[in-house]
This record gives C-alpha cells, sequence and structure tokens, in this order.
C-alpha cells in the first residue's frame, strides 16, 4: 500500500479527520504514560507508521454502521473503526517480518527502522525483528482497548466481537495459506482464490462492514448483503495489488516491485502464466522466482512472460467481473442511497488504483 489517499470523495468518508484525530490522541496519551524508558520512543513510531494509511477498513466501518441505518452521534462508530485500524497495523508490522520486505508506505518498514537505530551492530537485526514483534503486539492489545471502551447496546455487543473475532481468525488462516503456498508455483487456482479471500477480501471489505452494521444492530438482510458486495470487491482488490506488486511503479506504491517475485509467491499472475506457457517459459519462471538477489532485469524476463502469456490479460478480467458483481449487488442492496454512493465511491478507488 502506498501513502495515496484513495480518491474517495463520497461525503461519509468525513469521519476520516475524527479517526484520525483519535488514533493521535489515543497514541500521544500511550506515550504520556508509558510504564518503562524507551517505550516513548517506540510508540512514537507507531504513532508515525499509522499516520500513512489510508483507512479503508476503518471508513468501511463507519460506512456499514451508516448502511444499517446508524444515526446521531457517530462517536463510537468511529472508536470502533479506530480499533479496526491499530488490528490492522499489528497485521502490517507482522506482514512485512514474515515476507522480509524493506520498505512500507515509502519509509522503512518498522523491524527494517528498529534495526537501523540499534547500536550493537551484530544485534541489530534480532533486535529490529523482536522490536516490530512486539510493537505489532501492542498495536493488537490496543485495539481491543478501543473496542472494549466502545458504548454500545448489550444487544449489539455479542454480534461485533463476533465480527471481530471472524476478520481475525480469517486473516491468520489466510496468512497462513500464503505461507504454505509460497515457493510452490504450481498451486492451483481454486487455493490462490482461498488465499485471497481470506487473507484479504473478508478481512478488508466484508467484515468492516459488517462490524460497523453489527453495532448498528443490522439484521441478517443488511449482513448478507454486506457479503454480497465485500467477497467480490475484496478478490477485486487483492487481484489489483497482485499485479501492482509486479507491474506498478514503486515511487507510488512506496515499496518494491521485487518483493513477491523475490519471494516466490504464488500470485494470480504466476498461477494463470503457468496454466497456460510453453516448457522453455515456464523453467524459467521456476528458475528466477524465489530468488532472493533477483534484479531488474530478470523482473523484466517475468512481466514479459506475465503479459505475453495473457496472465496479466486475464487477471484484469477477473478484477473487472468482480467490480462488476460487487456493483450489482449493490442494485438490490437494502441500504440507504448515501450509503451506496459511498460503496460505489470506495469500489472505483480500490480497483481502478494505481497505487
Amino acid at each position: 500500500m502506498s501513502t495515496e489517499t484513495l480518491a474517495v470523495t463520497s461525503e461519509f468518508f468525513a469521519p476520516r479527520p475524527a479517526i484520525d484525530n483519535l488514533l493521535s490522541e489515543f497514541l500521544t496519551q500511550k506515550e504520556r504514560s508509558a510504564p518503562v524508558p524507551g517505550q516513548s520512543a517506540l510508540i512514537r513510531i507507531l504513532r508515525d507508521f499509522i499516520s500513512g494509511g489510508k483507512r479503508v477498513r476503518p471508513l468501511l466501518c463507519v460506512t456499514g454502521w451508516i448502511a444499517a441505518g446508524g444515526r446521531g452521534d457517530i462517536t463510537q462508530a468511529v472508536r470502533l473503526a479506530a480499533s479496526i485500524e491499530l488490528a490492522h497495523t499489528c497485521a502490517l508490522i507482522h506482514d512485512d517480518i514474515m515476507d522480509a520486505s524493506d520498505s512500507r508506505r515509502g519509509r522503512p518498514t518498522i523491524h527494517r527502522s528498529l534495526a537501523d537505530r540499534h547500536h550493537v551492530a551484530r544485534m541489530a537485526q534480532q533486535y529490529g525483528l523482536g522490536g516490530a514483534i512486539l510493537l505489532g503486539d501492542l498495536a493488537l492489545v490496543w485495539s481491543d482497548e478501543l473496542l472494549h471502551t466502545t458504548l454500545m447496546p448489550e444487544a449489539h455487543r455479542a454480534r461485533v466481537l463476533h465480527c471481530v473475532d471472524l476478520a481475525r481468525s480469517e486473516l491468520i488462516a489466510g496468512q497462513h495459506l500464503d505461507l504454505l503456498t509460497t515457493g510452490k508455483l504450481h498451486a492451483s487456482l481454486e487455493t490462490m482464490l482461498s488465499v485471497i479471500r481470506y487473507k484479504t477480501a473478508k478481512y478488508t471489505i466484508e467484515r468492516p462492514l459488517q462490524v460497523g452494521a453489527a453495532l448498528a444492530g443490522a439484521g441478517p438482510e443488511v449482513m448478507n448483503a454486506c457479503t454480497a458486495f465485500g467477497i467480490p470487491l475484496g478478490e477485486a482488490f487483492q487481484l489489483r495489488d497482485d499485479v501492482l506488486g509486479v507491474f506498478g511503479d514503486p515511487d507510488r506504491m512506496g515499496k518494491s516491485r521485487l518483493d513477491d517475485l523475490r519471494e516466490g509467491k504464488s500470485t494470480s499472475l504466476i498461477v494463470h502464466a503457468l496454466r497456460v506457457c510453453g516448457p522453455a517459459q515456464a523453467d524459467r519462471l521456476h528458475a528466477l522466482l524465489g530468488d532472493p538477489d533477483l534484479g531488474e532485469r530478470e523482473a523484466a524476463e517475468i512481466r514479459s512472460i506475465l503479459t505475453g502469456t495473457g496472465a496479466r490479460r486475464a487477471v484484469e478480467h477477473m478484477i473487472e467481473e468482480r467490480y462488476r458483481q460487487a456493483l450489482d449487488s449493490l442494485t438490490v442492496a437494502p441500504f440507504p442511497p448515501s450509503a451506496i454512493r459511498t460503496l460505489e465511491d470506495v469500489a472505483e478507488a480500490v480497483v481502478h488504483r494505481t497505487a
């Protein structure tokens, strides 16, 4: 993800400043009350990291609250949305460790940043990894603090917590499946779509909408409409990430476009290419993918194969197909017009983004 803000203009994305302010005030208070020396500096790193996010998930949480009929004081929906952003921060920090990524949002990843600050060179890498794991854990603890101090009718609380639990457990399942398939270039299309659905689609779109909707006391019809919109759009979101991860502009994305190739990730592009390419092209993909020292020249060869085999075109078709499915679901969704306009804007922004 880059630091570029998604170009969503709908009126109901106005809560972003409220979410940002709540997160800033919350973390500033945590910094002031840090229990041990040195933790204040760690919290400042966390606050700086959070400041660069797009806020897709928390803004969808607020939109879910509106879609389910939430009216009046939006404060508690904002608090719940901020909780989601802190949990997402944990996921990003830990994901960067698993992927051995050097940059995120145009800056060094947390574990790299911490390693650079350590005064003993031979211990720096381990310190960076350990410190980043702890900082991710701390973000998740504070996510729970915001979650459990959000005021809501007791009749709604169990459903909110259930949606949050589902989002977290599904994300972990998707991440684990992603780890299992990394390096297995002949993973099936079905397996790849399972990774996308659990690692991204549910976690990024469906569950944030449902968390906000549950806060407003949504019934089954609204919750099902969140799923009908969220799953195809979430899949399109990740498929766009697959394309940008190889073909995107690293300056706009804020991270390298070599990471997925160096890791040997079995993305939608790779799965499609290996299904149709000839033996010579397959041999080159197997030889190049997963090489931690892969450079731009080798990456250009991979991109040529992905384009020449039609893999890129096939993934673009999958994206548009799911984008249209998400929009079609809104024609029968029991949402107010204002929420539908917001979700249409979200769909356009996440699917046709360039970073």
